[in-house]
Order: C-alpha cells, then sequence, then structure tokens
C-alpha cells in the first residue's frame, strides 16, 4: 500500500460508523461506533514522532464462535461485549529504531483507548506498510476536523435529559432517531464534546436517563460522534 493509499484509507473509515464497541463492561449499557474511536485513536497516532498512520480496524479480541468467517463478524454490526483488539497499520519514517517506534506507538493507543475513551483492550496488532525516507507532506496550513452533524430538533423528554448531561454536545441520528423506543428499552444516541471521557459521559447520561424514564425502563447509551472545538483563527 502506498502513502497516499494509506491516508485515502484512514479517510474512508473515518467516514463510516462501523460497528458497535463497548464502553467499558457488559453491565455499563454504553456503547460507541468504531468511527468515534477510529478518530481519537488517529489523532493519538499522528503525534507519535516517525508515524504515518493509515488504516485503523477495531474489533472484538475474541470473536463470537457463532461468526463463522471474520467477514461474518464485520457484518454483525456490535462487537459483543468482551475486550477488543486494535488493528493499525502505518509508514515508518526513518531515524528512529523500529522496535521503539512500535512500542511508543502501542502504548499510545492503549492509552487512548482505555484512559481517553473507556475500552477495554485486549491487545494491539501493529503492521508496517511503508518505510519512508522522509515524512510525506502534510496540509498546506492547519485544518479543522469537519464538523459533525448538526443536532436534531428534538423535544423528547428523555432527550433533553441528556442533554443537561455535562460533556454532552448535542444527540445524534448517525443510527436512528436520537432516542429509540423498543420491547427492550431505550436507546439514547449521543455526541461527546471532545475531551470529555466518552465511558464517563455515557454512564451519566444512562443514570440521567433512566431516572426520567418509566421505572424499569432498560436503557443504553450510544456515544456516535465527539465534537471538536475548531478555532476561529
Amino acid at each position: 500500500m502506498t502513502t497516499a493509499e494509506g491516508w485515502t484509507a484512514a479517510v474512508r473509515d473515518r467516514l463510516a460508523p462501523g460497528r458497535l464497541l463497548p464502553l467499558g463492561t457488559a453491565a455499563e449499557g454504553a456503547w460507541i461506533t468504531e468511527r468515534t474511536v477510529r478518530d481519537v485513536l488517529g489523532r493519538s497516532a499522528e503525534a507519535v514522532r516517525g508515524v504515518v498512520p493509515g488504516a485503523l480496524r477495531i474489533g472484538p479480541a475474541y470473536p463470537d464462535p457463532a461468526s463463522e468467517t471474520e467477514a461474518e463478524a464485520e457484518e454483525s454490526g456490535a462487537a459483543g461485549t468482551g475486550a477488543l483488539l486494535v488493528r493499525a497499520s502505518f509508514g515508518a519514517v526513518a531515524g528512529r529504531p523500529l522496535p521503539e517506534l512500535t512500542e511508543e506507538l502501542r502504548a499510545v493507543l492503549i492509552a487512548a483507548a482505555e484512559d481517553g475513551i473507556g475500552l477495554v483492550v485486549a491487545a494491539v496488532d501493529l503492521r508496517v506498510t511503508a518505510l519512508l525516507d522522509t515524512a510525506p507532506p502534510g496540509p498546506a496550513g492547519p485544518t479543522a476536523p469537519p464538523p459533525g452533524p448538526t443536532s436534531p430538533a428534538t423535544d423528547d423528554p428523555l432527550a433533553l435529559a441528556a442533554l443537561g448531561v455535562t460533556g454532552v454536545a448535542g444527540v445524534t441520528d448517525t443510527l436512528g432517531p436520537p432516542v429509540r423506543r423498543s420491547a427492550d428499552g431505550v436507546r439514547v444516541e449521543v455526541a461527546v464534546t471532545a475531551g470529555a471521557r466518552p465511558l464517563d459521559v455515557a454512564r451519566a447520561v444512562r443514570a440521567t436517563v433512566t431516572a426520567a424514564a418509566p421505572e424499569g425502563t432498560a436503557v443504553t447509551v450510544v456515544v456516535s460522534d465527539l465534537r471538536w472545538a475548531v478555532s476561529s483563527d
């Protein structure tokens, strides 16, 4: 894979919601889209000197045995409730020993996933796709991340309750309506302010919505976006 292809794959990955990944443990009732995780991990990888990030994939470390193939596991949507495996490809720029570079990148990705997001990571699988003499040219000037989708207007009382939680930047409709009611309970989909830990925000949203919902309602929270502050410069 060429450097350009690696960047193209990374951009394409960021545009697709991907599967749902469990935040914390199975009992948390909280999930996050793979796209949101890739965004955080990709930014963290970019900060490692000598690394040119490529494709990132996050999925179950121990796939459901009912899935006969990896392709079927990819199509299943949810990653289950166990620990996760992070797969990252990258180009390595000359100037640093490769073992040192990979160990730093692995540590950075684990810290970003566990401490920054709230995922449980079993392992990080790294693949060097190119050995580069120099880093490829970056953008001509500083660029802001693309804006997240506008929060849909809603007067749903459960959505309004979620919006009152610190760290919630908005409700979202990436996977359906912001509040989805079914026989199994209620699912609330939110965007989190960048810098807030998604697991902590999701826990707070779940507690708040549970208190506002009819007694006995099972509440699930999905984090589908991070809202990055955009400089006015």
